[in-house]
């Protein structure tokens, strides 16, 4: 049945959302409203710290990372959806290979959540009417913050949005809507006294605000230096044998060692050929053999001068 009354409860989108054709763990859903001033406040406060070191793109498009109708006119609603990945825990590695994230092991999650993502909004558009516009990480959009508005999770101590009883290992895909949709209630939670995650940080890069909230600073962050920095590695920095990213905050989260997995999507079960990787074959690394091993995969943001100079630094 086609209608268009422009208005649903957030109940009616599961069928949508977490169908086999979509595959969303969970969603939540928020009105689409200016970003509460605190957590602009926090932001700003890290950007003022160069905590986002040379990531320049964080520090433009100020006026839509705080107004979603910047980036669709007359937007109503915010829809974020969490699509699992592996765990950390979960991978088995070869003898002597380097570690990726678990994240990028399988196809790049951009793609795969967009073309997800496109079909609920079609049927959203369907059904109820009204524009939709997905966004899938690259779009100046606080997909965590709306996370939380949205009832789906709350921001652990690592930064990272925290599904209770299911983890932290999620992609966020967000759709932007001007139907009206009823949203959900944000969860009164928080990590407590637990804070096994800084005290596991190899670089020590998760640091208290005055804000009350912890914040990455991505100078240190592992996963940001082998991932985002372009040059050479600060000096000092060791990676031990992290190719591509870092998990240690996720690896001694409890919520990740001590509650169910989830089912990750199918396009990101592990590729052998990443779970076998060696020093001396990155180091050796043809352009043509990194564009054939990286096809369609998350990994190639680092581009093969990166991950060879990430080789050159693993022990």
């Amino acid at each position: 049945m086609s209608f268009s009354r422009c208005q649903c409860d957030y109940t009616e989108l599961a069928p949508v959302l977490t169908g086999s054709a979509v595959g969303a763990y969970a969603y939540g859903v928020a009105s689409a409203q200016s970003v509460d001033a605190a957590d602009i406040a926090l932001y700003n406060g890290w950007l003022s710290q160069k905590y986002n070191a040379g990531m320049a793109y964080m520090e433009r498009n100020s006026d839509v990372r705080t107004n979603p109708d910047k980036l669709l006119e007359g937007a109503k609603t915010v829809i974020v959806c969490a699509f699992a990945y592996p765990r950390p825990g979960s991978i088995e590695w070869g003898e002597g290979a380097l570690r990726i994230a678990s994240y990028a092991l399988g196809d790049d999650y951009h793609e795969v959540l967009r073309r997800r993502l496109d079909i609920a909004a079609a049927e959203i558009k369907r059904m109820w009417g009204g524009e939709c516009r997905v966004c899938v990480d690259t779009a100046p959009l606080r997909e965590r913050y709306w996370a939380v508005k949205g009832g789906l999770g709350y921001i652990g101590l690592n930064g990272l949005l925290m599904l209770p009883g299911a983890g932290s290992c999620f992609f966020l895909g967000t759709i932007l809507s001007t139907v009206s949709v009823s949203p959900k209630e944000p969860l009164e939670m928080n990590c407590g006294n637990c804070r096994r995650c800084i005290a596991c940080c190899p670089a020590s890069a998760i640091k208290d605000t005055e804000y009350g909230r912890t914040v990455v600073d991505c100078n240190k962050c592992l996963s940001c230096l082998t991932i985002e920095l372009r040059g050479e590695l600060p000096e000092g920095t060791r990676l031990r044998d992290r190719l591509y990213g870092c998990d240690m905050c996720q690896s001694s989260c409890p919520h990740n060692r001590l509650t169910a997995a989830p089912e990750p999507l199918p396009e990101f079960k592990p590729r052998s050929s990443l779970l076998n990787l060696k020093k001396e074959q990155v180091e050796n690394m043809t352009q043509e053999e990194y564009s054939k091993l990286f096809k369609g995969s998350a990994i190639k943001r680092a581009k093969l001068e990166g991950l060879r100079r990430n080789a050159r630094a693993c022990d």
